[in-house]
């Protein structure tokens, strides 16, 4: 035992040492395992494997039984790197349970046990065995009554001469667990020799048993008779965790029975179980919990059955689910270690200190797998094993207590040579020796003892405090410790700065949607400190690198860090913080931005009421976005439409306090949907959704038939021909015509005054017999079931007027770089004369003529109409007049409009793609728009089958997609920005070839290596993504 003075030498000289040399007790690499030797083997020698690191290096002993094997003392032992080599070992001396132990400076470790088994199989002892003499019909036992042995064994039997062997089958039964073999029903072909074959499955070795002959009685045949089960299992059978477990069950009868299993308590057999040797072996592989239970083999035939009945129980050797680990201490520290396993049964615990056992007395505290010590002293230092075991098994965990005594040491924890400060402030000057046991501690300001105050602290770790700081606590600090085994200091200086203040602190501001600001943000500072500004938007940082498109740091001056916003739209709305940082203190100023902008889409258009040629419908307002709202427009579209279209409404103009409008001038029997755009004093809003389908009223024809012209036919008659107008929303259009002749010869032209007739709502002419070569005069109307139109004449027509009244509300707004689109409402019918057949959209830039105006015309009703090929971030200027045959009417007043910027010409670089089983991810570089491009605001990735020519499109705005698709086609991949100018410039074409295994990577520069793309169900893409086809 050493004396403790040594053991702070030793312990001490170790912690010196270990900051270079990492100086750590044994731990096991490999421990020993069980093993079983065959006897007779040419291999005259048994070796059990240990293998230990430490350092220093530990030696390496052995144990057997519990009691240490003298190596030096036994010629046959000999250890090699810790492996103990056993030659010639012996059945006598050598068997039985070993164990690695390793020792070094820090303390000792065993290792678990292994145990050493010899295999062998003796001759069987008797020469000859007696006749076995039966009926016909009876069943029969043959007892095998294996040798003296170790090691598992298997059985055979031979019938009369080898090779012949006993075929198992319902009828015989080789058991493998007694070696005998059963005949359920002899007959005539079992007469005859039988010799049991024993072999051991480790030696391979193999005994022949005597002979024992077969004969059958001449006193008559065995009748019917029920089962007599034979071959059962134990009434418990112990089974462990993921074992093989194997079950016999076979009975003796006349007829041979059926052997069946089952579970007694009602459950399913287990789906991995099977049955061999026509059902007289159960085999469950894997055992685990669930297959534990009573089971039960029935042995059946039609004299009646038999039941035998066995439960398997679960057992596991314990496992570790917490073991414990190395613990550094300080002296007078408390340690506490708690090791945990599971097993079947609960394992128990117990503890060994360098390889001996732990008593529960004094300060040590045993209980249910926890060790504590309270007040660690350096005779504790050591290796500390937890051991756990049930009767099936023994586990070991080990680890180190290390206990720390040195005095305190600043070496590696000097205090901080310099500390800043600002006046008002607080500051902690951190004292951290290395010392065992804690030491005190003092500190010094100069060479004058510090004195504790309201304002100056010693906290419990030694570090010193001081708040509401002046200029007056500049100077140098030392901090002192002492503990038992000496004192040391460490000294720093502290340095008071001047705080840092806000000058110009950034300000709320209402802006418009477009414009660009800057919000100030300048402070004074100490300029021999380092200033870092830093802006977040909403509670989040701005990265500038990323958002240079619309936010900018500006100031050019060390005091200044004031913030740029371009090209303001509405998400930048929110509060904006400048926080300014230097070294010795952070501060911040917030303002809130608010951001005007074109309304939101209104929001639940609903149609209350229809008729004929009305809909009332209302809605609610939508976002104002800070502008309120000063006027709606209704838009419509039919099946008959060429895409939405301003329609006139009841008011006229709808204030922006307005939310219902009667929608006139409908045409009957037809089926609208109606949206409705929002407009205010910064712009036009996006349109709201789609109302529901809507079907007019059917009401009287108000037009007649258009173009009735005749002339024509053969010999004696008279062809008619027009033009459907109205029928299209007329319900049950039906032409009714009536004619007559004209002129002298009237009254003998043979044909009939004012002949009528209908012709179905399709067609388009008719004829009547006249006679040949005569003017004739007809008069045509449209009908419905509500009644009769006007009726035309023919052939007579009259001249038309230019329209005389200009289309009013016309509204305007850029969809893209290139595009606008602008709708209108018609003149009221009432207002104007000549017959309207469309409409002239007339298009200039700022800085051209009017004269030389891009025209652009619509036909019919059509009131909207989109205007392309246009100059990308351009003011224009737009008119509206209604034309005919007769000339243009009245031009609108012209409104204005500016395009958006154009898209990024960049296209997306550096395309990588790889696959992981049946993913695929796309990666590419973020595409940055110049300053007079429209920002990014997402990705288009377009893809098709290499076959195919039709297109999908995945939107995304991320510059990654996942997908999970199959691996069994070609695909054709692009990408491209988009922005609100519209889409970007395409990267070139990736083929993704077909991917025979579940791992590929490829990149856009090469054609030969690109990754696939698959069906729209199979698609899966990220959070952020959508998709549209």
């Amino acid at each position: 035992m050493r004396l403790l003075w040594e053991l702070l030498v030793l312990h001490s000289v170790l912690l010196c040492l270990a900051d270079d040399n990492t100086l750590h007790g044994p731990v096991f690499l490999q421990e020993p395992d069980s093993l079983i030797f065959p006897l007779g083997s040419e291999e005259k020698k048994v070796k059990l494997s240990c293998e230990v690191k430490g350092n220093p290096r530990p030696t390496i002993g052995w144990k057997l039984n519990g009691s240490s094997i003298d190596v030096g003392m036994d010629y046959r032992y000999s250890l090699l790197e810790g492996d103990l080599l056993i030659n010639n070992p012996n059945k006598s001396q050598d068997a039985g349970m070993y164990q690695c132990v390793a020792t070094n400076p820090f303390g000792t470790i065993v290792s678990r046990e292994a145990q050493l088994q010899f295999a062998y199989l003796e001759n069987f002892k008797t020469r000859t065995r007696s006749t076995v003499s039966v009926r016909q019909g009876q069943g029969m036992v043959l007892l095998c009554g294996p040798p003296p042995h170790s090691g598992e064994l298997t059985y055979a039997w031979i019938f009369n001469e080898y090779p012949s062997f006993v075929h198992q089958d319902s009828r015989r039964f080789v058991s493998q667990e007694t070696g005998n073999l059963y005949i359920a029903k002899v007959e005539t072909s079992d007469v005859g020799n039988y010799t049991c074959v024993v072999t051991n499955t480790v030696t391979n070795s193999k005994v022949l048993g005597p002979p024992t002959p077969l004969v059958l009685r001449n006193d008559g045949v065995m009748g019917e008779y029920e089962p007599k089960i034979e071959v059962q299992f134990p009434e418990t059978v112990p089974s462990a965790k993921g074992t093989t477990v194997k079950l016999e069950c076979f009975a003796l009868g006349n007829p041979v029975p059926t052997i069946s299993w089952r579970r007694a308590d009602g459950k399913q057999l287990p789906r991995k179980a099977r049955r061999h040797r026509s059902s007289g072996l159960l085999e469950i592989p894997n055992f685990q919990q669930e297959d534990a239970g009573l089971y039960e083999c029935v042995a059946e035939n039609v004299r009646g059955k038999n039941v035998a009945r066995g439960q398997l129980t679960f057992y596991a050797q314990p496992s570790w689910t917490q073991q414990i680990s190395d613990v550094h201490a300080a002296i007078e520290e408390r340690v506490s270690w708690e090791c945990r396993a599971s097993g079947r049964p609960k394992p128990s615990y117990r503890w060994l200190k360098d390889g001996e056992p732990l008593q529960p007395q004094g300060r040590l505290q045993l209980e249910q797998g926890s060790l504590t010590i309270p007040n660690v002293s350096l005779s504790d230092a050591g290796m500390y094993q937890c051991v756990a075991e049930n009767r099936h098994g023994v586990i070991f965990a080990s680890a180190e207590l290390s206990v720390i005594a040195i005095g305190p040491d600043f070496s590696k924890t000097l205090l901080k040579k310099l500390t800043l400060v600002k006046v008002g402030g607080e500051v902690i000057i951190e004292c951290k020796p290395k010392a065992s046991p804690r030491p005190t501690y003092s500190w010094k300001k100069g060479k004058d003892i510090l004195r504790e105050n309201e304002r100056i602290t010693v906290l419990d770790d030694g570090s010193l405090r001081i708040i509401n700081v002046t200029k007056s606590d500049a100077g140098s600090y030392t901090c002192v410790a002492t503990n038992h085994f000496g004192t040391a200091s460490s000294t720093g200086s502290l340095v008071v700065k001047d705080p840092t203040r806000v000058m110009v602190s950034p300000f709320s501001m209402d802006v418009t949607v477009g414009e660009s600001i800057v919000l100030p943000c300048q402070v004074s500072h100490d300029h021999s400190l380092d200033i870092v500004f830093t802006w977040s938007f909403n509670g989040h940082l701005i990265d500038f690198e990323k958002d240079g498109d619309h936010f900018e740091r500006v100031g050019g001056q060390d005091s200044a860090g004031d913030l740029m916003i371009r090209s303001i739209q509405l998400k930048h709305a929110g509060k904006y913080v400048c926080m300014v940082q230097t070294s010795v203190d952070k501060l911040s100023a917030a303002a809130d931005l608010i951001v005007r902008g074109p309304p939101g889409p209104p929001e639940a258009v609903t149609i209350e009421e229809v008729t004929e040629s009305t809909a009332q419908l209302s809605w609610r307002p939508g976002a104002d976005n800070h502008s309120p709202i000063t006027m709606y427009v209704v838009q419509a579209r039919t099946p008959f439409s060429v895409g939405w279209q301003a329609v006139s409404t009841v008011p006229e103009i709808i204030d922006g306090r307005t939310f219902t409008a009667t929608v006139v001038g409908l045409n009957p029997w037809v089926e609208y949907e109606f949206r409705v755009v929002a407009a205010n004093l910064i712009g036009i809003g996006e349109p709201s959704s789609p109302s529901e389908k809507r079907r007019t009223e059917e009401a009287l024809p108000e037009v007649t038939p258009a173009n009735v012209s005749g002339g024509g036919g053969s010999k004696s008659e008279l062809v008619i021909t027009w033009e459907r107008r109205c029928l299209r929303s007329c319900r049950t259009g039906v032409a009714l015509a009536t004619w007559w002749p004209s002129g002298p010869w009237a009254r003998s032209a043979g044909c009939r005054q004012w002949w009528p007739r209908r012709t179905p709502r399709a067609t388009c002419s008719a004829t009547r017999a006249c006679r040949p070569s005569r003017p004739t005069r007809s008069r045509w109307a449209s009908t419905t079931t509500r009644g009769k139109a006007p009726s035309a004449p023919s052939p007579s027509s009259t001249r038309q007027r230019k329209p005389t009244r200009a289309p009013t509300t016309v509204l305007a707004r850029s969809i893209s770089a290139s595009d606008v689109e602008v709708s209108w409402a018609p003149p009221w019918e009432n207002q104007h004369k000549g017959r309207i057949q469309g409409y002239e959209v007339r298009c200039w830039r700022h800085d051209e003529k009017e004269e030389n105006a891009k025209r652009i015309r619509t036909v019919g009703n059509q009131t909207s109409t989109k205007v392309s090929n246009l100059r990308g971030n351009a003011l224009y200027h737009l008119a509206v007049r209604a034309y005919n045959t007769a000339g243009t009417g009245p031009s609108s007043a012209a409104v204005n409009v500016t395009t958006k910027k154009p898209p990024p010409s960049q296209p997306p670089g550096n395309i990588v793609w790889n696959s992981s089983d049946s993913k695929i991810i796309l990666n590419w570089d973020q595409v940055k728009a110049l300053d007079n491009e429209s920002e990014v605001r997402g990705y288009k990735v377009l893809y098709r089958w290499n076959r195919e020519s039709s297109t999908s499109v995945i939107e995304t705005n991320k510059t990654s997609v996942e997908l999970s698709l199959p691996f069994d086609e070609d695909y054709i991949i692009e990408i491209k920005p988009f922005s609100d100018g519209g889409d970007g410039s395409s990267s070139e074409q990736i083929r993704i070839p077909k991917i025979s295994n579940a791992y590929a990577r490829g990149s856009g520069s090469s054609t030969s290596s690109a990754c696939t793309l698959s069906a729209l169900s199979t698609i899966m893409i990220s959070l952020t993504a959508r998709s549209s086809l």
